[in-house]
């Protein structure tokens, strides 16, 4: 390990995308993205083609992510280059996408509240890469993987669109809504006490000052960011799933983020659940989100709907939600080994 940037066996290429699904989004968030794109050792030597894995982030990060190190800990892009220097994986594409709004994540859909985030995945950053870089143009060369909302997200795009992507790996993704939100909701309620139980005041101060330098800042971040993904107004208008005074549910509201649980979803997109040729799962059995108990349910879910237990990979482990990037390339190595090769 380095305790810098280390240099790399393969490339790491830092494009742009211009987005036209993202101009004039909500948020007024950049619609020019930052695209990071990794190609292995010997890719600049042939004429080879690759399965690639598209690597998308959790609630609050954005691409740069990819590239931080931590103390005795070399970064996740450090780490996979290795795997694939050292032949312990064959070489893949991976392809780090940016999803960042000003609420701090998009979850990867499509919303009125922050923008067409899952359409620029699929018909935008998909297409370009195919275009720019040698890919293998099949969905069962294709994966997608992600942590916490990254693997929320990782979840539900094979499920949308099984056309472009064969294979996926989720780490603690986001599933099982009644355990990983409604606590969640319960402390929100509390804090906006402060702010006369308006989500927006509380929005207004924290744009005010620095960022993070109160305890409610990360979960009403989250809350807010979430609200606009799941259960936004046609306007754009964030609108919570509890009464902000007392916490009790809003039925009508909650279901409409019942609708995107992964959960929730299996049954509805059992077909395309079935066709995958991979799929890892994993979470750490301490994880504060209760998302071991997502990751356990979203494993027997795919069972109940047929996909052979041999396609599936599942551990949980010792381990909370934070400081789980080592897990990352062995996900990578274990899809590497499964995606449809030329």
């Amino acid at each position: 390990m380095s305790i810098w940037i280390s240099e790399l066996a393969g490339t790491l290429h830092h494009e742009s995308i211009e987005s036209a699904l993202l101009r004039d989004n909500p948020l007024g968030d950049p619609h020019v993205r930052p695209l990071w794109v990794y190609t292995p050792p010997g890719y600049e030597q042939g004429d080879t083609r690759y399965p690639s894995i598209y690597v998308i982030q959790g609630y609050s990060g954005q691409v740069t992510m990819w590239a931080n190190k931590q103390a005795f800990r070399d970064s996740f892009i450090e780490n996979t280059d290795r795997l694939f220097a050292e032949g312990r994986a064959p070489g893949c594409i991976l392809v780090f996408v940016d999803a960042w709004t000003a609420y701090g994540g998009s979850q990867f859909v499509d919303s009125p509240g922050t923008g067409k985030y899952h359409s620029y995945l699929c018909d935008e950053v998909v297409p370009w890469v195919d275009a720019h870089f040698r890919t293998i143009v099949d969905r069962e060369s294709r994966a997608i993987s992600g942590k916490s909302s990254g693997g929320f997200g990782a979840m539900i795009s094979p499920m949308l669109r099984p056309d472009l992507f064969g294979a996926l790996a989720t780490h603690a993704g986001d599933a099982l809504y009644e355990y990983c939100y409604l606590n969640e909701f319960a402390k929100a309620t509390r804090a906006l006490r402060a702010y006369d139980h308006d989500i927006q005041a509380w929005w207004k101060d924290f744009n005010s000052r620095v960022a993070f330098t109160k305890e409610e800042d990360m979960p009403l971040t989250l809350l807010l960011g979430c609200t606009a993904a799941f259960s936004a107004d046609a306007d754009g208008t964030p609108r919570l799933p509890f009464d902000p005074r007392s916490g009790q549910l809003i039925p009508e509201i909650w279901e409409r983020w019942l609708a995107w649980d992964p959960i929730r979803m299996i049954d509805r997109y059992a077909d395309e659940l079935r066709s995958l040729r991979a799929v890892w799962i994993d979470a750490g059995t301490s994880d504060e989100w209760f998302l071991d108990l997502g990751a356990e349910a979203f494993k027997e879910g795919l069972r109940r709907v047929g996909l052979p237990d041999e396609k599936v990979a599942f551990e949980l482990f010792p381990g909370k939600h934070g400081g789980i990037d080592y897990r990352y390339p062995l996900a990578v190595a274990w899809l590497a080994e499964r995606l449809r090769r030329d």
